[in-house]
């Protein structure tokens, strides 16, 4: 049975915006460019959550809108490139929130049919769609205990998120057990 209860704030330095701004947009393109100069992995741009730093803690990452505008533009800087207004439009009207989280489990396929929801307040969010690894890699301690990682990624729909509500986020996998998140939406700047 998997137990975990992780109270965070997400930290990074933009907001979950429903419509960024121009000077957001700009900022995070900004940001992006500026990672690539500095050789900084792009994975390191997205809001990241849980203590989940030994590789075997849950934890995971939210993509926001500007989120996704930085690491775009971070792939784009490694190789000279900025997007192009085409490219960053796609990225703004994308409707989904996307919300990924790496979990530790006793066999390979233990993220199968997992599932996800986000409490604000008194309503309950369900996500659009989920996605799991349906076969789980070895955890860096395999074969000990946990031997297994997966990922589980959901799709939650902007138009039904408070962008500035604490969040309960709650993952369920199929053999049971919960492991939750507390996500302040409101601290992400």
């Amino acid at each position: 049975m998997l137990s975990v209860a992780t109270c965070v704030t997400v930290s990074t330095t933009f907001a979950i915006e429903l419509q960024p701004k121009a000077d957001q947009i700009a900022a995070a393109l900004e940001r992006g460019q500026a990672a690539a100069v500095a050789h900084t992995p792009p994975d390191r741009l997205y809001s990241w959550f849980g203590p989940g730093s030994d590789n075997l803690t849950p934890r995971g990452f939210l993509m926001t809108k500007l989120d996704a505008l930085a690491v775009m533009s971070a792939h784009f800087g490694l190789r000279g490139l900025r997007p192009s207004p085409l490219d960053q439009d796609q990225i703004l009207a994308d409707p989904y929130l996307l919300v990924s989280i790496t979990l530790f489990g006793n066999r390979p396929a233990f993220a199968v049919d997992s599932y996800v929801l986000l409490q604000q307040g008194d309503r309950t969010i369900i996500p659009v769609k989920v996605r799991f690894d349906g076969t789980a890699s070895r955890s860096s301690v395999w074969p000990s205990s946990p031997p297994y990682r997966a990922k589980i990624v959901a799709f939650f729909a902007y138009a039904d998120l408070d962008p500035g509500a604490t969040s309960r986020l709650s993952v369920f996998p199929k053999d049971g057990g919960e492991v939750t998140f507390v996500l302040d939406f409101a601290a992400i700047q």
